[in-house]
């Protein structure tokens, strides 16, 4: 008998050893307590430094996990199973997620730094007065190419991507809404419409961009079209940037037409376990060295603009990255067109890729 209760006791004190462990690491994986801080945000799109300093500062760990899509973010927090206590949507996933009350309002007085941000970035139509997110970066969709390989094309339409002579030489971002959105610009179209038979018109139109198209692509879209694989790429601005970097032999142009200005911002999830961290967080990002170093890093525009002032002239003084307001005026934000519309789009675009196919 003596055996069995000590058996017993052994079981129990190793039961409550494992519970001890479990809790331990889930504080240390961010799931609970107020000294971690769960970050999701897209791959590669802040400077691991920043991530160092802002712990040794607070004494917060950050748990940094990653995202390929809003959609596939969108999907995780409205499962509500994993803690996030900070995420960074674009536009129109806020709209949508503000829709599902799927984000807590944040608190201005605990962010003081948010002067720091120009006022055009701000009280925009996805998300008046700031309610529920801050800016983090902004930019635009629009073309890389290779003037050496493009034929004497000059490249100032997206019409130019049909031009034969590209055949086989155009890459195309792995996006539903930069793809269809390209096509409904190039036929005089918002990027945001809804007509039918515009989409229709745009999906045929885009059927006969196949022959130029060589690839599809995700991320690995930059490392082609740096080491020359492809004449021209349909890219995001902060892409560009990075491509060109790594080959100064090619430009990047916002089509006359049009194109999307998109704007990514910091939210907190209602999953968030430590509000008071996320709070942390987003003043942080808003120091003007801090967002100077995060612009310098990344390579997308930063819209604070005492950070602009700390960044070299040749990034601040590019137009091609920090575009003229006459520029900005003529281009669109993304709306939430509904999830119907939105697997619309996705529909269309899946059935322009099978006839690429």
């Amino acid at each position: 008998m003596k055996r069995l209760v000590r058996l017993f006791l052994v079981v129990l004190l190793v039961a409550f050893g494992l519970m001890a462990l479990a809790a331990k690491l889930n504080s240390s994986q961010g799931y609970s307590g107020s000294n971690t801080l769960t970050v999701y945000n897209w791959g590669d799109y802040i400077d691991p430094d920043l991530i160092t300093r802002f712990e040794k500062e607070t004494g917060i760990t950050v748990i940094y996990q990653t995202f390929d899509s809003n959609e596939a973010m969108l999907t995780k927090i409205e499962q509500g199973g994993t803690t996030f206590d900070i995420a960074v949507p674009s536009d129109y996933a806020i709209s949508k997620m503000k829709e599902e009350h799927l984000l807590l309002p944040v608190d201005h007085s605990k962010i003081p730094n948010l002067s720091h941000i120009d006022s055009r970035f701000l009280n925009l139509d996805f998300d008046p007065n700031n309610q529920y997110s801050i800016p983090y970066f902004w930019g635009t969709v629009g073309v890389v190419y290779n003037p050496e390989l493009a034929g004497g094309i000059t490249f100032n339409s997206w019409n130019d991507l049909w031009n034969p002579k590209l055949h086989n030489s155009v890459l195309l971002t792995d996006g539903a809404r930069e793809i269809m959105g390209m096509s409904l610009n190039s036929l005089g179209y918002s990027l945001n419409d809804t007509d039918e038979q515009h989409l229709q018109e745009a999906l045929r139109k885009l059927n006969r961009l196949s022959p130029n198209v060589k690839a599809i692509v995700g991320d690995e879209i930059k490392m082609l079209l740096a080491n020359g694989e492809a004449t021209a790429g349909v890219v995001f601005s902060g892409d560009a940037a990075e491509i060109m970097d790594e080959n100064d032999s090619l430009n990047y142009m916002v089509p006359k037409e049009g194109s999307n200005l998109w704007f990514d911002n910091m939210v907190i999830p209602k999953t968030v376990k430590n509000p008071e961290g996320a709070h942390k967080f987003i003043n942080f990002m808003l120091q003007p060295d801090v967002a100077a170093q995060n612009a310098e890093y990344v390579g997308y525009a930063t819209p604070n603009k005492d950070a602009l002032a700390l960044l070299p002239e040749d990034i601040s003084g590019d137009e091609r990255f920090y575009p003229p307001a006459e520029l900005t005026d003529r281009l669109e934000v993304y709306k939430n067109l509904g999830k119907r519309m939105l697997g619309h789009y996705n529909e269309l675009f899946l059935e322009f890729k099978m006839h690429k196919e």
